[in-house]
Protein backbone atom coordinates (compact mmCIF):
# COMPACT_ATOMS: atom_id res chain seq x y z
CA UNK A 1 0.00 0.00 0.00
CA UNK A 2 1.47 3.31 -0.96
CA UNK A 3 1.17 5.99 1.97
CA UNK A 4 2.51 8.52 0.03
CA UNK A 5 0.32 7.84 -3.27
CA UNK A 6 -2.94 7.93 -1.00
CA UNK A 7 -2.23 11.57 0.26
CA UNK A 8 -3.96 14.31 -1.80
CA UNK A 9 -1.93 16.91 -2.93
CA UNK A 10 -3.07 20.55 -1.62
CA UNK A 11 -2.82 23.84 -4.78
CA UNK A 12 -1.76 26.88 -3.14
CA UNK A 13 -3.47 30.00 -4.35
CA UNK A 14 -1.76 31.23 -7.28
CA UNK A 15 -1.40 27.88 -9.23
CA UNK A 16 -3.06 27.06 -12.07
CA UNK A 17 -3.15 23.53 -13.39
CA UNK A 18 -4.01 21.81 -16.38
CA UNK A 19 -4.22 18.01 -17.41
CA UNK A 20 -3.81 17.27 -20.77
CA UNK A 21 -4.57 14.07 -22.56
CA UNK A 22 -2.25 10.83 -21.41
CA UNK A 23 -1.51 12.97 -18.55
CA UNK A 24 0.08 15.73 -19.58
CA UNK A 25 0.48 17.80 -16.75
CA UNK A 26 1.57 21.61 -16.85
CA UNK A 27 2.13 23.66 -13.43
CA UNK A 28 1.77 27.49 -13.76
CA UNK A 29 3.04 29.32 -11.11
CA UNK A 30 4.72 33.03 -9.72
CA UNK A 31 8.15 31.33 -10.39
CA UNK A 32 7.62 30.13 -13.68
CA UNK A 33 5.64 27.06 -15.89
CA UNK A 34 7.04 23.74 -15.80
CA UNK A 35 5.47 20.54 -17.81
CA UNK A 36 5.82 16.63 -17.12
CA UNK A 37 4.42 14.03 -19.24
CA UNK A 38 3.15 11.52 -16.02
CA UNK A 39 2.70 7.67 -16.77
CA UNK A 40 -0.92 7.19 -18.45
CA UNK A 41 -1.59 4.67 -16.67
CA UNK A 42 -2.66 6.60 -13.37
CA UNK A 43 -5.83 8.01 -12.67
CA UNK A 44 -5.37 11.86 -11.77
CA UNK A 45 -8.30 13.92 -11.13
CA UNK A 46 -8.09 18.03 -9.95
CA UNK A 47 -11.09 18.51 -7.36
CA UNK A 48 -11.31 22.02 -6.34
CA UNK A 49 -7.88 22.72 -4.63
CA UNK A 50 -6.60 19.49 -4.42
CA UNK A 51 -5.25 16.66 -6.90
CA UNK A 52 -5.95 13.03 -5.87
CA UNK A 53 -3.87 10.26 -7.56
CA UNK A 54 -5.54 6.71 -8.17
CA UNK A 55 -3.84 3.58 -9.47
CA UNK A 56 -6.72 1.18 -11.51
CA UNK A 57 -5.25 -2.13 -10.20
CA UNK A 58 -3.06 -3.78 -7.62
CA UNK A 59 -0.73 -5.01 -9.76
CA UNK A 60 3.41 -4.48 -8.93
CA UNK A 61 3.62 -1.40 -12.20
CA UNK A 62 0.66 0.29 -10.81
CA UNK A 63 1.91 0.61 -6.96
CA UNK A 64 5.48 1.65 -7.85
CA UNK A 65 4.34 4.13 -9.82
CA UNK A 66 1.29 5.59 -7.87
CA UNK A 67 4.10 6.77 -4.97
CA UNK A 68 6.11 8.43 -7.75
CA UNK A 69 3.27 10.33 -10.04
CA UNK A 70 2.13 11.67 -6.84
CA UNK A 71 6.07 13.13 -5.99
CA UNK A 72 6.41 14.38 -8.89
CA UNK A 73 3.28 16.41 -9.29
CA UNK A 74 3.77 17.91 -5.44
CA UNK A 75 7.27 18.40 -6.45
CA UNK A 76 6.17 20.57 -9.36
CA UNK A 77 3.87 22.56 -7.64
CA UNK A 78 6.64 22.95 -4.73
CA UNK A 79 8.59 24.02 -7.96
CA UNK A 80 6.39 27.00 -9.25
CA UNK A 81 6.06 28.58 -5.51
CA UNK A 82 8.74 27.91 -3.53
CA UNK A 83 11.43 27.05 -6.33
CA UNK A 84 14.43 24.75 -5.75
CA UNK A 85 17.81 25.89 -4.44
CA UNK A 86 21.18 23.79 -3.92
CA UNK A 87 24.23 25.23 -2.14
CA UNK A 88 27.76 24.45 -3.16
CA UNK A 89 30.84 25.45 -0.94
CA UNK A 90 34.42 25.06 -2.67
CA UNK A 91 37.07 24.28 -0.25
CA UNK A 92 41.18 23.94 -1.46
CA UNK A 93 44.13 26.68 -1.80
CA UNK A 94 43.40 28.19 -5.35
CA UNK A 95 40.15 26.42 -5.72
CA UNK A 96 37.93 29.10 -6.70
CA UNK A 97 34.24 29.81 -8.50
CA UNK A 98 33.85 32.55 -10.73
CA UNK A 99 30.41 34.16 -13.28
CA UNK A 100 31.31 35.37 -16.52
CA UNK A 101 27.62 36.11 -18.12
CA UNK A 102 25.87 32.91 -18.55
CA UNK A 103 28.58 30.95 -17.61
CA UNK A 104 30.28 29.69 -15.09
CA UNK A 105 33.99 28.87 -14.50
CA UNK A 106 35.85 27.03 -12.17
CA UNK A 107 39.17 26.56 -10.72
CA UNK A 108 39.72 22.95 -9.06
CA UNK A 109 43.38 22.58 -9.78
CA UNK A 110 43.46 21.35 -13.02
CA UNK A 111 45.66 23.12 -15.96
CA UNK A 112 43.01 24.69 -17.47
CA UNK A 113 39.61 26.21 -15.77
CA UNK A 114 36.44 24.19 -16.37
CA UNK A 115 33.66 26.49 -18.00
CA UNK A 116 30.24 24.96 -18.04
CA UNK A 117 27.58 27.05 -19.47
CA UNK A 118 23.76 27.48 -17.99
CA UNK A 119 21.73 25.23 -18.70
CA UNK A 120 18.40 25.93 -19.50
CA UNK A 121 15.66 27.03 -16.75
CA UNK A 122 18.88 27.10 -13.90
CA UNK A 123 19.89 30.49 -12.23
CA UNK A 124 23.84 29.76 -11.00
CA UNK A 125 24.61 32.94 -8.44
CA UNK A 126 28.53 32.76 -7.22
CA UNK A 127 28.06 35.51 -4.25
CA UNK A 128 32.03 34.40 -2.80
CA UNK A 129 34.90 33.19 -4.88
CA UNK A 130 34.02 29.68 -2.68
CA UNK A 131 30.17 29.40 -2.97
CA UNK A 132 27.92 28.39 -5.58
CA UNK A 133 24.20 29.00 -5.63
CA UNK A 134 21.87 26.80 -8.12
CA UNK A 135 18.35 28.01 -8.49
CA UNK A 136 15.72 26.78 -10.42
CA UNK A 137 12.29 25.17 -10.44
CA UNK A 138 12.84 22.00 -11.49
CA UNK A 139 14.15 19.70 -8.80
CA UNK A 140 15.86 17.23 -10.94
CA UNK A 141 17.58 19.62 -13.00
CA UNK A 142 18.98 22.05 -10.08
CA UNK A 143 20.20 18.43 -8.26
CA UNK A 144 21.58 17.06 -11.79
CA UNK A 145 23.79 19.96 -12.42
CA UNK A 146 25.09 20.46 -8.66
CA UNK A 147 26.17 16.70 -9.43
CA UNK A 148 27.76 17.83 -12.28
CA UNK A 149 29.57 20.52 -10.53
CA UNK A 150 30.73 18.55 -7.38
CA UNK A 151 32.09 16.08 -9.46
CA UNK A 152 35.05 17.27 -11.61
CA UNK A 153 36.56 17.58 -7.79
CA UNK A 154 34.63 15.72 -5.21
CA UNK A 155 35.60 16.17 -1.54
CA UNK A 156 38.85 13.98 -0.22
CA UNK A 157 39.32 12.46 2.75
CA UNK A 158 42.52 13.30 3.72
CA UNK A 159 42.21 17.20 3.52
CA UNK A 160 39.08 17.83 2.71
CA UNK A 161 39.90 19.65 -0.43
CA UNK A 162 37.00 19.35 -3.58
CA UNK A 163 33.51 20.63 -4.24
CA UNK A 164 31.03 19.76 -1.57
CA UNK A 165 27.22 20.32 -1.08
CA UNK A 166 26.67 23.13 1.96
CA UNK A 167 25.36 20.62 3.98
CA UNK A 168 27.80 17.77 3.37
CA UNK A 169 29.42 16.17 6.41
CA UNK A 170 33.20 14.55 4.87
CA UNK A 171 34.75 12.16 6.87
CA UNK A 172 38.38 12.87 7.59
CA UNK A 173 41.10 10.35 7.54
CA UNK A 174 44.45 10.06 9.39
CA UNK A 175 47.31 10.04 6.79
CA UNK A 176 50.77 8.69 6.48
CA UNK A 177 52.83 9.26 9.76
CA UNK A 178 56.51 10.11 9.16
CA UNK A 179 58.60 7.93 10.77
Amino acid sequence: MSRIGLKPIDIPSGVEIKLGDKNLMEVKGPKGVTKEQLSPDMEIKVEENQIFVNRPTENKRHKSLHGLTRTLIANMIEGVTNGYTKKLVIQGTGYRAQKQGKKLILNLGFSHPVELEDPEGIEVEVPAANQIIIKGINKQLVGNYAAVIREFRKPEPYKGKGVRYSDEYVRRKVGKTGK
